[in-house]
């Protein structure tokens, strides 16, 4: 029989950005919340603190600080007449476990959005017309607008110590900003990181180019910091070790480092640690949840009763959890009906690589883990794709979070895999290397999605999620494009040796290469409860006691890193339920 536990106000599933976030918020309104995080504990001290030796082999290879694969995990397949088979190697994802989730081990890239990329579909259909989408991709405007959104982007900038340059202050264009970004009411907390010396080069090849580069806004203080909540952080020392690892120098931002110190010690909040959610319970009819059932550290099944469920899992395990309690209903490929599941979409990223001779010295194993340049002259509204050939847009950026020998080295084309010559081509690339990327965005479709497998379970026996994607001809197209034009612009640089690693035709996504952990849809948000699981305040449209803020919510993936949409997201929400919900409980949209 389960243990019932006291009725609490609010219950969050999950402790990373937005489980945070939401902690805070709510608890600030004076309601008892409940965090409930699968795995275990942890803080900068005593997890990542120095003077223990971050270990290589332990962060990268055996994954101490990700989800674990043995107990749950999900499975793949290309299109919806094969057979998926389940993900038992970490590769595409990096899904955290523990406090402060992928939030601690991230890299500390902080984008905001393009205002276009929230009008994804009716900017194409106002400049195109309607027929120029084609007709199984599926992307959708947000429900929000940038306008809407940037005083809850401005604040996460602020509570992470965000380090940047702004392009646009109040509609006024600032030199060594990004010029095509939407208006900001200030500029970043911090100024920008140091460059690198990929990234000095970047600025000088961008610039003979035409483009117009700027600093990668990066969660890595660039100085000491504390935020509006008292949480202070100290400059960052470029040790190369950000992605994968927690922060040893409070430089990083993280929910550990950020918020959670603020919430820990108030007496209307409970975190709850190897506390493994099962499902989300529902009334009898289906349209309230009355709290959610979990396995406590023991094993022991547990409920724990909430006027409020607040879904703040890594993106698809949101959808997971949704699908699971069959809150709304499944996406069905055939007859393109239903929500919970559709627009799954992932990252298009790819990499350019450049060797140079021994007077040109890179350093990779320094390394901040957001920082460097990058510039948006192909990204949203500037990628005309009637020359392009792609619907989307993306980004080039020099960006050196660190490399060692355990993570690999990179070696110029013509080296062998080992022996002598192996050993010969690291010694002359180590130093004298290093890398651009392209980020570009991936769109919705209707042959994309997620849903619940008919053969496999996980350790806990409930059906895995399934994921159904591959890469289609827009994004094979993009990559292509997008490498095409950082190799134009790397010859600038008259390097030895230059490799691309542009996605060839036919190329099929393989989930076991890394290529980000960018991850969204699933569980969108929109205005029309028919396409969209989420209405624009995060709250589900069948169920309206349950929000799911988080990546989940996004129609389409843009070119940028989701995190910076993710808290802004977050705190739109919490505001929401703060200033409307809790005066009158049920939906904050009319379906």
């Amino acid at each position: 029989m389960a243990i019932v536990k006291s009725k609490v106000d609010a219950v969050i599933v999950g402790a990373g950005w937005t489980g945070a976030i939401m902690a805070k918020e709510l608890t600030d309104q004076g309601l008892t919340v409940v965090c409930l995080e699968r795995g275990p504990d942890r803080d900068t001290v005593p997890d990542f603190a120095y003077p223990r030796v971050v270990d290589e082999l332990e962060g990268s290879v055996h994954r101490k600080y990700l989800q674990s694969l043995s107990q749950e995990t999900l499975t793949i397949r290309h299109g919806v007449n094969d057979t998926a088979v389940p993900y038992r190697q970490m590769g595409s994802f990096k899904p955290g476990t523990g406090v402060g989730g992928a939030g601690s081990h991230w890299s500390g890239a902080h984008f905001r959005p393009l205002p276009e990329d929230f009008t994804a579909r009716s900017s194409l259909e106002q400049r195109f017309g309607k027929k120029f989408i084609p007709a199984n991709m599926t992307i959708q405007d947000f429900p929000v607008t940038y306008e809407e959104l940037e005083a809850s982007l401005d604040h996460f900038e602020y509570v992470c110590g965000t380090s940047g340059k702004a392009g646009n202050i109040k509609g006024q264009i600032i030199e060594g900003g990004n010029p095509f970004e939407g208006a900001r009411t200030r500029d970043y907390p911090l100024g920008p990181n140091p460059n690198y010396l990929g990234a000095e080069l970047f600025y000088k090849a961008a610039k003979e180019m035409g483009y117009h580069a700027y600093p990668i806004p990066a969660s890595n203080a660039s100085a000491p910091y504390i935020n509006p909540y008292g949480c202070q952080m100290g400059p960052c020392n470029a040790c190369g070790f950000c992605s994968d690892y927690g922060c040893l120098n409070y430089s990083k931002a993280s929910p550990n480092a950020n918020i959670w110190p603020v919430v820990r010690g108030r007496k209307n909040f409970e975190m709850r640690t190897h506390a493994q959610v099962m499902k989300v319970n529902l009334d009898a009819d289906k349209k309230k949840a009355t709290g959610v059932t979990y396995l406590d550290a023991q094993g022991r099944e547990t409920e724990q009763p909430a006027d409020i469920v607040l879904l703040c899992a890594f993106s698809y395990m949101n959808v997971h959890l949704m699908l699971l309690s069959e809150i709304g209903t499944p996406y069905d490929p055939v007859t393109k009906t239903g929500t919970i599941g559709r627009n799954y979409s992932y990252q298009n990223l790819n990499r350019v690589q450049l060797f140079f001779d021994e007077s040109v010295q890179a350093n990779p194993f320094i390394g901040i883990g957001g920082a460097g340049a990058t510039f948006d002259d192909l990204n949203g509204k500037q990628n005309d794709p009637t020359k392009s050939g792609f619907i989307g847009g993306g980004i080039v950026w020099a960006r050196q979070p660190g490399s060692g020998p355990v993570r690999g080295i990179s070696t110029a084309p013509g080296v062998p895999n080992w022996g002598s010559g192996w050993k010969k081509g690291v010694k002359e690339a180590f130093r004298h290397s290093f890398y651009y990327e392209v980020q570009g965005s991936c769109m919705s479709y209707d042959d994309a999605y997620l849903s619940l497998d008919p053969n496999y379970k996980d350790g806990f026996g409930r059906p895995m999620l399934r994921m159904t994607f591959d890469w289609h001809d827009n994004e094979i197209k993009a990559s292509q494009f997008l490498v095409d034009k950082a190799q134009e612009m790397s010859k600038v640089l008259n390097p030895l040796a230059m490799k691309g690693d542009a996605k060839k035709d036919g190329t099929h996504y393989n989930i076991t290469q890394y290529q980000s952990t960018h991850t969204c849809g699933g569980a969108i948000m929109g205005k029309d409860p028919k396409t969209s699981a989420l209405n624009k305040y995060l709250q589900s449209w069948d169920v309206s006691n349950v929000f799911a803020p988080g990546a989940n919510a996004f129609p389409q993936n843009n070119g940028y890193n989701p995190t910076g949409l993710v808290g802004g997201l977050a705190y739109w929400c919490a505001k929401a339920i703060r200033e409307q919900y809790l005066k009158n409980p049920g939906p904050l949209v009319q379906a």
